[in-house]
Parts: C-alpha cells; sequence; structure tokens
C-alpha cells in the first residue's frame, strides 16, 4: 500500500470542512476523509489531526462538531440551526439528553453505566437530516413506506439493502468508534444489549468485538412483520413460486457485555453486574421473547419508525440489571421508548436523541408509554 504524504490527513480535513462551513461532527470527517483519499483512515488520525490543530486551523463548536477557525457563519442563518447540545429534560427516573452519543459518552465519567439497550439506525444514511424530511413528508427516499395492509396503516422501513459499499464502510467507522466510546462508561459486567437486522447484524457485532466488549450470544425477538416474502418485483406472475427474501418472523438483538472483574459473583458484589434478573423462582431470563407488532395506540404516542413494543421493552430492560440496581442508557433513544420501558419497572435511565423533532417528540411521549398498561403477563 502506497505511503500517505506528510499532512495529507490534515489537508483532506480542510477540504471537508470548507464543504461544511456549518462544521461536522468527527464520524462524518473520517468517512469523507477516506473517500478524498482513497483508502480507511483510522478515525483515532483524524481525531488527532483536529486536536493538534486545534484552535490554530480547527475549532471545536458547542454542538460537539469541528468548523475551520475563523470560518464566519451568517447570524441569521446559525439561529436556524437547531442546537442539539446539553439540551436536558428529566422524566421521573429518566434524564433525557439532546446530543450526539459519540460526542456524549467522550463527556461520562468512566464506569458509571450499568446497561445498554438501544435501537440503532441501521445505516447511517436513513436518519440524516434530508432523508428525515423526506420521510416526514411522506416521500420515503430511502425509507419505504408500504400501502395499508387490511386496512392497518404500516410503518416506514429503511432500505438497507440498497447501501452502497462507501455507506457499509462508514457504518463499519461509525460503530468502531461508538463502541470504543461506550466500553469507556461501561462497569465491568455490564449487558449491552443492540437492536439489529439479518443483514447487517454481523458488522455490528464485530464493531463491538473488536472494541474489546464480549459476545454473549443473540436475543430473539418473536415477531412477524411485513419484511420479505414478496416475489421479484415486476416479474412477480413470471416467478410466482419465487420469495425474494425470507418472510422476516424474528428479529436479532445482539448481546455483549464488558467483561467481568473476577468471577460473577465477585463483579456482582462490587457492581451488581453479570447476568440477567430472572423473570421468577422456577423461570430464567431467556434468549426468546415473544412480542407482536407496535400498537396503533402507542405510534400514536410516539410516532417514530422504529419503534419497539412496550410489552416487549419492558421485559428486555427489566432483565438488563440483575439485581435490579444500576442506570440502563439509551444512546439512541428516539421517542424515548426504552426510557419509557425502564420508567414502568422502576429503573433509572438516561437516553441520548441528536434529532431535535424526536428528542421534543420523547419528552411528550416517555411519561405516556410508561403509564400505558400492556397485555397481562408480558410486562414482567
Amino acid at each position: 500500500m502506497p505511503r500517505r504524504r506528510p499532512g495529507q490527513v490534515r489537508d483532506a480535513i480542510v477540504q471537508v470542512l470548507e464543504r461544511s462551513p456549518r462544521g461536522a461532527a468527527v464520524a462524518e470527517v473520517c468517512s469523507q476523509v477516506s473517500q478524498l483519499i482513497g483508502e480507511a483512515v483510522p478515525p483515532s488520525s483524524v481525531r488527532s489531526y483536529l486536536r493538534l490543530n486545534t484552535p490554530e486551523l480547527f475549532a471545536r463548536s458547542e454542538r460537539g462538531q469541528y468548523v475551520l477557525a475563523g470560518f464566519a457563519v451568517d447570524e441569521p442563518a446559525a439561529r436556524a440551526i437547531p442546537e442539539p447540545a446539553q439540551a436536558q429534560h428529566r422524566i421521573g427516573r429518566a434524564r433525557l439528553v439532546q446530543a450526539d452519543c459519540i460526542e456524549w459518552l467522550a463527556q461520562q465519567p468512566r464506569r458509571s453505566i450499568h446497561a445498554v439497550v438501544t435501537d440503532p439506525p441501521y445505516g447511517l444514511v436513513e436518519y440524516t437530516a434530508a432523508e428525515q424530511r423526506k420521510l416526514r413528508a411522506g416521500r420515503g427516499g430511502v425509507w419505504r413506506i408500504p400501502p395499508s395492509f387490511d386496512g392497518a396503516k404500516r410503518s416506514p422501513l429503511p432500505r438497507f439493502t440498497v447501501l452502497t459499499a462507501t455507506d457499509l464502510d462508514a457504518l463499519d467507522r461509525f460503530f468502531d468508534d461508538w463502541a470504543r466510546a461506550l466500553l469507556e462508561v461501561l462497569v465491568p459486567g455490564a449487558n449491552v444489549v443492540v437492536a439489529s437486522n439479518p443483514l447487517l447484524s454481523h458488522r455490528v457485532s464485530n464493531a463491538l468485538a473488536r472494541a474489546g466488549l464480549e459476545r454473549r450470544g443473540e436475543l430473539v425477538r418473536l415477531v412477524m412483520t411485513m419484511r420479505g416474502g414478496d416475489r421479484p418485483k415486476h416479474a412477480h406472475v413470471e416467478f410466482d413460486g419465487v420469495s425474494v427474501m425470507p418472510r422476516s418472523m424474528w428479529e436479532p438483538w445482539l448481546l455483549f457485555r464488558r467483561p467481568l472483574e473476577g468471577r460473577v459473583q465477585d463483579n456482582l458484589r462490587r457492581w451488581g453486574t453479570g447476568g440477567f434478573r430472572r423473570i421468577g423462582d422456577d423461570k430464567p431470563f431467556g434468549d426468546v421473547i415473544a412480542s407482536s407488532p407496535t400498537r396503533a395506540a402507542e405510534r400514536k404516542l410516539a410516532n417514530h419508525p422504529s419503534l419497539k413494543p412496550q410489552a416487549f421493552l419492558r421485559q428486555l430492560v427489566r432483565g438488563v440489571l440483575p439485581l435490579g440496581q444500576g442506570v440502563v442508557l439509551d444512546p439512541f433513544a428516539g421517542s424515548g421508548s426504552t426510557l419509557a420501558a425502564a420508567e414502568a419497572v422502576g429503573y433509572d435511565s438516561i437516553g441520548v436523541e441528536r434529532d431535535a423533532e424526536y428528542f421534543a417528540l420523547a419528552v411528550q411521549a416517555i411519561p405516556r408509554l410508561a403509564a400505558m398498561p400492556v397485555p397481562a403477563g408480558q410486562a414482567r
């Protein structure tokens, strides 16, 4: 592999920020720098160049983004940009923060989080500002907006099968950065449960393992969805006996933990972590949880495309703290459904959400979802 010339990464960062006068997050800078240079550049190298050349060349904004030092932004346009940094809201035992999760994690105390339950974006494309505008306008974009089925309105689905090689590389780098930042704030034995899908779960899993987290298997959300099962597009008559993909009947949730300190019992005594809370004296926590699609009543309270049902989340969230004590983190909080589940079962929780509209939605949705009854026997 040819050697990079001195200053090549720095010069590429300058090019990226020249095209982004309002700034860019580290993950965005890293992705674009790699494209400009034509090979993967480690996020650590990009961070080093940014830090070494700040404040002479670069400046870090209060929103956790970098800009070229001295780059003027007209004040009216600046005021039009939502300010995601450090906005916070308390709802019962839950704390909701509006921020970029990687930047937020870098500012947290080491060994302060006891469990993570989260549903991150399948790809980075569908949660960009442009794609979210299309989704909210009902135009789709990278989101597939399926027609109603038997009178029921179906939720939008991200077209993760159309991700390019560049998109997938950016996804790998993002989850590498996220997993390394996450590792630092976890106590030993902390469970990390991450929603995924069968096509991309291996990429997220590899990133978590590279960061030093210990793979503990997968949890299966057993649910029938409308994904897959379709005949070939524009050839459904010719190939009427063919399904392009299997109809999805389950959803993988990756299970990792920060390595223990000593034996399980030693870790439980010191940190309160290292296992799962049993469902009952004669019933251990299992790795298959029967579920249903999210009810319309919940979607009415929290209109988020990836909303998971409280009946499922409450079982999952309850299980991740073996002694029922500690803090549960959702770094991709969305409309706050994980925090609502933690509130319903009596746990402390923190949620981080970058999008201003979803943050505002979560403030309203968390107490309402937490108060919502679920079918008997499904929440605990």
